[in-house]
């Protein structure tokens, strides 16, 4: 496992200026609003609230419950992740990294994607801006790298690459590579769960079937990166965590732990996911069954009809009613 020097100061870390332990108090008590991601998160609620206004302002309906997935579910729990006392610890415990992992990768983009905000772009957006983002949807460049394949191994390979190289211990040193890594945990896992659960038009989406596939297939692997993470021989990051001193948590304990989270929540939201994809499924199901229902009713009140012209012409005729099709 790739090792770091003596940490560098991401934050207010130092191994003279010790952290008070972590605790739930602490999610408060240490939060950090001055950070380019509150600007980022109050400029995307105001935007998508704006365009939930003035769908209503017009007369449109807009359900209540993507607003409450889109602003209040995804933006705050990346707030959370990000903002909390879980963002200012994430470089300091292991296990509150591997939260701050989860939250931005799976919780995140799960609930942002239940909001539809493209949908609700295409619905608001002035037809200028529309057209541009109906030409990124439809572009090469989004359909592959939105493709569930590449979506699917951007997912999977990330924690993996993340944790078995040197890539995470450099998030530790370097402030640019660990707000990048931020970001890239909700970008790819936006890309995965978007086109699997996510109720905008997207392109090229694949039938429920495959899709029901991808997502057993993906359910074990965090799981297994979680055990690995639990019973390596080595530590991640070793001279960085010793080089805080901290006295009140073990780096390998505290690796333990988030190896524990890994392999515990990952099955859990894998869980929470598929039973969401499953209520998607029968609904699409329930609205095909009716519409077909709807066919055939028309069909049947215009064969009711034409059996009813027929006979009346046959009356007019003189005689007996029948199929005159």
């Amino acid at each position: 496992m790739e090792d770091v020097s003596a940490p560098t100061a991401l934050t207010s870390i130092s191994a003279s200026s010790e952290l008070a332990p972590f605790t739930p108090a602490t999610l408060f008590t240490a939060a950090n609003l001055d950070q380019w991601m509150a600007i980022a998160l109050v400029v995307a609620a105001g935007l998508y609230l704006y365009g939930v206004h003035k769908l209503r302002a017009r007369g449109d309906r807009w359900p209540i419950g993507r607003t409450l997935a889109f602003v209040p579910g995804g933006l705050g729990i990346v707030a959370v992740a990000t903002l909390s006392g879980l963002g200012t610890y994430d470089d300091t415990l292991f296990s509150a990294h591997m939260v701050q992992h989860m939250l931005l990768s799976m919780v995140a983009p799960i609930l942002m994607a239940l909001g539809a905000p493209v949908t609700l772009a295409l619905r608001t957006l002035p037809p200028k801006p529309k057209s541009w983002l109906l030409g990124f949807l439809h572009s090469r460049y989004f359909k592959l790298i939105s493709h569930p394949l590449i979506a699917f191994t951007f997912f999977i390979a990330t924690p993996y690459a993340l944790y078995l190289s040197g890539w995470y211990p450099a998030t530790l040193t370097s402030t640019w590579l660990h707000e990048f890594t931020h970001v890239h945990f909700m970008v790819v896992g936006s890309l995965f769960f978007w086109p699997l659960i996510g109720l905008d038009p997207l392109p090229g989406r694949w039938p429920y079937p495959a899709r029901a596939l991808m997502m057993i297939i993906s359910m074990p692997l965090h799981a297994v990166l979680g055990v690995i993470i639990m019973q390596m021989a080595g530590r991640i990051a070793t001279s960085y965590y010793e080089g805080l001193n901290l006295s009140w948590v073990s780096p390998a304990t505290d690796q333990q732990v988030g190896g524990g989270l890994l392999w515990a929540s990952g099955d859990l939201i894998s869980l929470l996911m598929l039973a969401a994809f499953v209520t998607q499924w029968i609904r699409s199901d329930e609205r095909t069954a009716a519409r077909i229902d709807r066919q055939l009713d028309r069909t049947t009140g215009e064969d009711n009809a034409l059996e009813a012209y027929n006979a009346h012409l046959a009356r007019l005729a003189g005689r007996p009613a029948t199929d005159q099709r």
